[in-house]
């Protein structure tokens, strides 16, 4: 690991904290001390650690409430707790519920530190390069789960990487579709606290009547169903990042107890008697103006100050259409994982079909239109037979159209002809036998484009199938 390696001793006997550094100097670490917790906390200011080796029982602030302050600020430094005899069961508790990296009794054994250290650096070593890594992505049109080349997205990228590693509230605004829990999720992963959960509430979707409960759960027995008692959002969130999506359709009472609970960083359950500390980060989302839903009453004016303390504006896709190929390429490979296609790439003649779209649902929208026709291509390229009839070519005039126009022999392979008179189960199975062929005999993905539910057309697909497959095998 070499000299460049850092490792805080933490114990408040003298000269065993002289023995550990001395132990750990040896074996080619930098060494820094502290007496107790409180102490290695300042000490972190100015010697940022690869791992830290702590005692757990220390006066003024021991090892647990040590590493109960580090994840509280999202700091992920690996910790080797010392425990004495007796201590054993807290010390893996503390390593269970704190994320602690390991424990180790005293005395410690030279070759069972060292190679406790070796691995602690290098977890420390590869978060460092992954936070390195997600930094040059953003400069290369790729953040997360975000993609785009175009000037305005790379401003979000460039004020995602600003606001990500403070503890600002940010409220994010856009139109929906744009990507606003994109944001937020790419801040949480690019925020020191990325190791605890990312928790997305939409306010719009709460009944108003349980709103509250969800957001800072109940005790059992708080009202009529409360059966048992429940965790809030903001507990869900502890030690990471809480995302309130639709911040504007929050009943104004609820939002004055939600500006309390940021305020305090405490929040109290439904039917509780005691407050509890909470350290979650903010983030809102709206899709209103915020100034206008303070002029309709739909947001207070106190908590958009609260929350507005880093703002970032994401453009509709009409405005940065030069994104569209890039975010279409991630897409069709997230989608053609998830539905089990082959399909490569836009058809040129789709890709300026979908640069001249409006696209007034940005990109949900898009997505959407691309999953369909996903579905419908199965594989190959995605031509305009494969979209949706809005986007069907256009007809086009003609100056003297003919009564009847000559008609090829050659018939497309995708086009099914019926003469007249014949039954309509025929006819049926002769559109399914063509879906069926268009899709590599896959029924699911003949089901999904036909539009009928899966279950009832399972055994007229097989029987069709079947009679395809017995019908190849005799050469017919």
């Amino acid at each position: 690991m070499g000299m460049s390696a850092q490792v805080l001793v933490v114990d408040d006997d003298a000269g065993e904290r002289s023995d550990l550094a001395e132990m750990v100097s040896a074996f080619g670490f930098q060494v820094a001390t502290a007496a107790d917790g409180q102490e290695a906390l300042e000490r972190l200011a100015s010697f940022p650690a690869n791992a830290i080796l702590t005692d757990l029982m220390m006066p003024r602030m021991g090892g647990l409430e040590l590493l109960k302050e580090l994840a509280a600020h999202g700091d992920r430094t690996p910790t080797i707790v010392l425990t004495a005899f007796g201590s054993i069961d807290r010390a893996i508790s503390i390593v269970h519920d704190l994320k602690a990296f390991w424990f180790l009794e005293k005395p410690v054994q030279p070759a069972v530190m060292r190679a406790l250290l070796d691995r602690a650096i290098q977890q420390s070593r590869l978060a460092e390069e992954t936070d390195r890594l997600n930094r040059q992505l953003s400069y290369q049109g790729v953040l997360g789960d975000m993609v785009g080349d175009s000037s305005q997205i790379k401003e979000v990228f460039s004020l995602i990487r600003q606001v990500a590693p403070t503890t600002a509230s940010v409220l994010i605004t856009g139109e929906s579709g744009t990507g606003k829990e994109l944001v937020a999720r790419a801040i949480h992963r690019l925020s020191p606290r990325s190791g605890g959960p990312f928790v997305a509430v939409n306010c719009a979707a709460l009944p108003e009547s349980l709103v509250e409960s969800e957001l800072f759960g109940h005790e059992k027995g708080a009202f009529t169903g409360a059966a048992a008692r429940s965790a809030g959002c903001f507990e869900q969130a502890q030690n990471g990042t809480l995302l309130l999506d639709e911040i504007g359709e929050m009943p104004m009472a609820t939002q004055a107890k939600l500006l309390r609970v940021i305020e305090e960083s405490k929040v109290r359950r439904l039917g509780g008697a005691n407050d509890i500390p909470i350290s979650v980060r903010v983030l809102a989302a709206t899709n209103r103006s915020p100034e206008k839903a303070i002029q309709d009453k739909h947001l207070r004016e106190d908590l958009y100050y609260r929350l507005n303390v880093f703002h970032i504006e994401l453009p509709p896709l009409r405005e940065r259409k030069r994104d569209i190929p890039a975010i279409a390429a991630a897409l069709i490979g997230n989608l053609n994982q998830r539905h089990g296609c082959r399909v490569t790439h836009l058809s040129p003649e789709v890709l300026a079909r979908f640069e001249a779209n409006p696209w007034p649902g940005n990109v949900r929208e898009l997505r959407n239109v691309i999953e369909r026709a996903i579905i419908v291509a199965a594989e190959g390229e995605i031509r305009l037979r494969h979209l949706p009839g809005a986007f069907a070519p256009e007809p086009q005039a003609q100056a003297s159209p003919r009564p009847n126009p000559p008609q090829s022999d050659e018939v497309p392979d995708d086009v099914l002809q019926v003469r007249a008179g014949i039954p309509m189960s025929e006819v049926e199975e002769a559109y399914i036998r063509l879906v069926l062929k268009h899709t590599n005999n896959n029924k699911r993905k003949a089901a999904e484009i036909l539009g009928f539910c899966l279950r009832t057309l399972h055994g007229k697909l097989r029987a069709v199938g079947d009679r395809n497959a017995q019908s190849a095998g005799a050469g017919t």
